[in-house]
């Protein structure tokens, strides 16, 4: 066999393969033998017709694509092999001439990664914020778990802000009630923004039995995006009580005998997590210093099915839990769809150049992955999947995505080695000292599917609240 590879551009190339008829002899034994088993001839038993009977009566061509179609996955190998090419994707051949018991010759154009110059990267430098936990972060947090051992108790008189009211709801298009726009015994803290627009307007003032009716736009359900004349009758209203902020609260609320103590706690969570934030925040800029650094080629192909996979997961998963549809997140976020689909192809194109660099990284750096660093990355991806460590295996097992594990450890491992050898400093002037367990921990997610994380991350986020008002 002889092969030949024409560059056409960085990313994609061009296989010329010439392959002597000789070497078809296997293939074309595999399809006499495929076809014996598939078709019957009078006066002869299945299986053992003649290759010249089965050449007479069913064609020498039939015989031949059998052959051929059996043969190119191999000779394909065979000639990337030859060309130490790492393709990307199926490739797309082209059969150019067949000549019985003379030549098979075919070419196949693949997408391929390009080759990557890793520049020294240890004069990257970056500015994270500073880890300081100022009292107002502190009050902040003790008002928070104030408030979920909040109380209630229900009171005759108007509602103000608040207030949680118990309230129905219906919910009219064009004087028609919607289906699925009725929603009995909702409790709502008024000024909470969890409901919809003008229900705060519209419940303020009223006592129990009061009814009201505005207008706001439907975020979810089937007449999402369209005006709708909202009825809201209040059942009940009640007054929120907020404990003391005593040493008996910090004794209900915690493990702790004092107020004081159990602020200090807060204090060390506090410092714990923006330490978390601040190596989080050093991953992703010098992540970013990085890219600067590298010019990568992206191949057309694998950015456009990157894209789609982006936007099914994105409108099929996260938005559809939600139950919310494309045009209701893009009007949600003031977005035009092509505004959307330039921010979805940036994405998609930084997640293939970080993936890039990192496995450049890997190779350059000669970096291993330890079983135990497999197991350890295992045990976590499994607990935010849900499912439990023997589940997750035993479907990433069946699944044949042991390689890519392996590959998001590995990863992580290369961005961790260059985060080590930056400068990071803080907003105060601080060089920062990043343990290797934030680190490790954090840049796992730094791959391809980085990016898309961390924009369905974005999306729920923003629309949480949104989801919440489907019910009306």
């Amino acid at each position: 066999m002889k092969s030949a590879v024409e560059t056409l551009n960085p990313t994609r190339v061009r296989l010329t393969v010439e392959v002597p008829f000789e070497e078809l002899k296997d293939s074309l034994d595999a399809a006499y033998k495929k076809i014996n088993q598939q078709v019957t001839v009078p006066g002869f038993r299945k299986g053992k017709i003649p290759a010249r009977v089965i050449d007479q009566r069913f064609g020498r061509g039939a015989v031949l694509e059998e052959a051929v179609n059996d043969a190119l996955p191999k000779l394909y190998q065979s000639a990337v092999e030859e060309g130490e090419l790492n393709p990307l994707g199926q490739p797309e051949v082209d059969i150019t001439e067949l000549k019985d018991n003379e030549l098979l010759a075919f070419t196949a154009e693949v997408d391929i990664r390009p080759e990557i110059e890793i520049p020294d990267y240890s004069g990257i430098e970056v500015e994270v914020d500073a880890a300081e936990v100022a009292d107002e972060d502190v009050d902040k947090a003790v008002e928070q778990l104030r408030e979920r051992f909040a109380s209630t108790s229900v009171v005759e008189r108007a509602a103000a802000e608040g207030d949680v009211v118990k309230v129905d709801l219906e919910a009219k298009v064009d004087g028609e009630v919607l289906e699925d726009g009725v929603a009995q015994g909702v409790d709502y803290t008024i000024g909470s923004g969890e409901l919809l627009d003008g229900i705060d307007d519209a419940v303020t003032g009223l006592e129990a039995g009061g009814t009201a009716t505005f207008t706001s736009e439907l975020k979810g359900g089937s007449a999402a995006g369209q005006e709708a004349e909202v009825t809201v009758t209040v059942e009940t209203v009640s007054a929120r009580e907020l404990p003391e902020l005593d040493d008996e609260f910090a004794q209900m609320a915690s493990e702790f005998d004092t107020l004081e103590e159990m602020r200090e706690d807060s204090r060390k969570r506090l410092a714990e997590q923006k330490k978390y934030d601040q190596a989080t925040q050093a991953q992703e800029k010098v992540l970013d210093a990085l890219l600067e650094l590298i010019e990568v080629p992206v191949p057309e192909k694998l950015l456009q099915d990157e894209v789609e996979t982006r936007k099914h997961n994105l409108v099929n998963h996260q938005l559809g839990q939600l139950g919310l549809d494309l045009a209701s997140y893009l009007k949600m976020q003031d977005k035009t769809e092509e505004d959307f689909e330039a921010e979805l192809k940036e994405q998609a194109e930084k997640g293939i150049r970080t993936q890039f660099v990192l496995d450049e990284l890997v190779n350059k750096e000669k970096l291993n992955v330890s079983q135990e660093e497999l197991t350890e990355h295992l045990m976590r991806r499994a607990q935010s999947s849900g499912m439990s460590p023997d589940q997750f295996a035993q479907a990433v097992v069946e699944g044949g995505q042991v390689p890519m594990l392996v590959g998001e450890v590995a990863r992580g491992k290369a961005l961790a080695t260059v985060v080590e050898s930056a400068t990071v400093k803080d907003t105060n002037g601080e060089v920062v000292d990043l343990d290797d367990e934030d680190e490790s921990e954090n840049a796992e997610s730094d791959e391809t599917s980085t990016e898309s994380a961390d924009a369905e991350a974005e999306t729920k986020d923003e629309a949480k609240d949104e989801a919440k008002k489907e019910d009306a």
